[in-house]
């Protein structure tokens, strides 16, 4: 379990992919995330915190399939795969079948910065098994999105989320607030 006394963050960015972002439906203010990812990769990068970023990887014959131009990680993204860690998932939690956890252990990670997409799936998913894990997760309140579903617009889904989500399983800050 991670140590709790001194603060080791990292930036974990989730499923910013070309085939969810740049698809059919638009994410809700997805510029203004993309952006603000951007700025945290950039503090993070200031103070030598580790980037961590993962896609989602479906099913053969799915548009996000393994290898598929959609499957992609957001080449907008300021990402540095020669010291990055990337990893693929194919659950909504970033921790379940992944290396996530040992890496972060093996860092003394204990706290995550935790952006990117679906708010509803895998957003929600992994700040709560983080919180189970013994982590420290932050949500970025203004750095996750999603899109419209029949039942609710995507404002108020991130909406709800961040009130839901907020004390009860993550630090919830704007980037402007998150220091590495």
């Amino acid at each position: 379990m991670p140590s709790l006394s001194a603060k080791h963050p990292a930036l974990l960015i989730i499923d910013m992919q070309v085939g969810l972002f740049d698809g059919p439906e638009k994410p809700h203010d997805g510029e203004r995330v993309l952006a603000n990812i951007n700025q945290l990769i950039s503090k993070a990068r200031l103070t030598g915190a580790p980037i961590f970023a993962v896609r989602h990887t479906g099913p053969q014959g799915s548009p996000i399939a393994s290898g598929n131009p959609l499957w992609q990680l957001l080449p907008t993204l300021e990402l540095d795969s020669s010291v990055d860690t990337l990893f693929d998932k194919t659950r909504p939690s970033c921790f379940f079948g992944t290396p996530l956890t040992d890496q972060l252990t093996a860092g003394g990670i204990n706290e995550l910065v935790i952006v990117g997409m679906k708010t509803q799936f895998c957003i929600d998913t992994t700040c709560r098994v983080a919180v189970e894990l013994g982590f420290q997760p932050t949500l970025v309140a203004d750095a996750h999105t999603c899109m419209n579903t029949p039942a609710l617009p995507a404002a108020a889904i991130i909406e709800h989320h961040n009130a839901t989500l907020g004390g009860a399983f993550v630090k919830l800050l704007n980037t402007a607030d998150v220091q590495f």
